[in-house]
């Protein structure tokens, strides 16, 4: 058998380089798609919860409970509209023109004074829960900031006995595009590392150039190496143009190093493209590798990769299924360099070791798929 030939390989590598440049759909996905998707991403998703729609029942008019209600209509997460009639904000929220409506009673300045324990009625729209969940902490908080600011104007004692003040770490802001960004990328990279490469082989067994490429003296290990190299730098570049757009336009902050970055998503990409090579091997078919690339490259980024969905509330076989695909481990490093601080090497290498341990696997059926035959 032929051994590895440096020389094959720069050919063949070249080859590929040219046929990059040649080819407009290679810079569409790796520069445009990656774009769109951050965008998406960026200004689509969001786990932040702002102007819920509330409707608010007076049924008292003193001024405590006016105080309340002024309370609720200043507080930015609500958009409130106020009445006199249950019935009304019955039918709002039949039709989905409201989340919640919340009820003053007749008596509430009077339990108020008397020093009596007080209940608002609050009916949420159980269609969508965690607008509900939301509701509910918010309008918890509206009262506690309601109940401190009273206490301090009559200078009394606060309706609260206990004032918890939280102090949350890692994403202080609680921005939910601060968590979304790091998990898009390894979503984005994903889909765009497979598809890079899945539609190389599948395009040469079409064209018919497979075959003139099985008579030349290339072995498939430089074969493999020669379509592996090129795309793996456009995806480094891929992936550098979105952290820069995630940092510069989203302003999501980056704690930790680049050189973390940069071995991370190296580790990462090779599995990537491994997989897409092997897809296209596999199907000879551009159409149905690209489906097929879709499937395994952005699903289980988007459900196995505890980006969007726990992952310790699933079933333990899905946890298990979780753990032999790349995503898991590279969102890992991705939120320790962006929310973290980037550093911890005690949870980065290994998520690097099993992201190669997966490439190898991968890259070794691809090997054995492209040997030199027709059938």
């Amino acid at each position: 058998m032929t051994s590895f030939s440096f020389q094959r390989f720069f050919v063949y590598f070249k080859k590929e380089n040219k046929q990059i440049l040649r080819d407009p759909s290679t810079i569409l996905i790796a520069f445009i798609l990656p774009l769109l998707m951050i965008f998406i991403f960026g200004y689509g998703v969001s786990f932040d919860t702002t102007k819920m729609r509330v409707g608010i029942v007076i049924e008292d008019t003193a001024n405590e409970a006016r105080s309340l209600v002024n309370s609720f209509v200043g507080s930015p997460y609500f958009e409130t509209k106020i009445g006199y009639n249950y019935r009304k904000f019955e039918e709002n929220m039949i039709l989905g023109y409201l989340h919640a409506v919340i009820t003053i009673p007749q008596d509430f300045s009077k339990n108020l004074q008397r020093g009596t324990p007080l209940s608002l009625q609050v009916i949420l729209d159980g269609s969508h829960p965690t607008v509900a969940k939301f509701i509910h902490s918010y309008t918890r908080g509206v009262i506690a900031n309601w109940a401190i600011a009273r206490s301090i104007e009559y200078k009394e004692p606060s309706l609260l006995l206990v004032n918890p003040e939280p102090r949350f770490w890692f994403n202080s802001k609680l921005r939910s595009r601060d968590v979304i960004m790091p998990g898009s990328l390894a979503i984005i990279i994903s889909l765009i590392g497979t598809l890079l490469t899945a539609i190389v082989v599948a395009r040469e067994w079409e064209r018919g150039t497979m075959e003139d490429i099985m008579v030349t003296p290339i072995q498939p290990s430089e074969m493999l190496l020669g379509k592996l190299v090129p795309y793996f730098f456009l995806g480094l570049g891929s992936m550098a143009l979105c952290v820069l757009v995630a940092i510069i336009l989203f302003h999501v902050p980056f704690r930790g190093s680049f050189f973390v970055l940069f071995l991370s998503t190296s580790a990462f990409l090779l599995p990537s493209l491994a997989q897409g090579l092997l897809i296209s091997s596999t199907t000879r078919d551009q159409f149905v590798a690209c489906q097929v690339s879709i499937m395994l490259g952005f699903l289980p980024g988007l459900l196995l990769s505890d980006v969007v969905f726990d992952i310790s509330s699933m079933p333990w076989l899905i946890q298990v299924i979780a753990y032999a695909f790349p995503h898991r481990y590279f969102v890992i490093n991705l939120e320790n360099g962006f929310l973290v601080s980037g550093t911890s090497w005690n949870l980065i290498l290994p998520n690097i070791f099993f992201m190669l341990l997966i490439a190898f696997f991968l890259l070794g059926l691809t090997r054995y798929k492209m040997r030199k035959k027709l059938d």
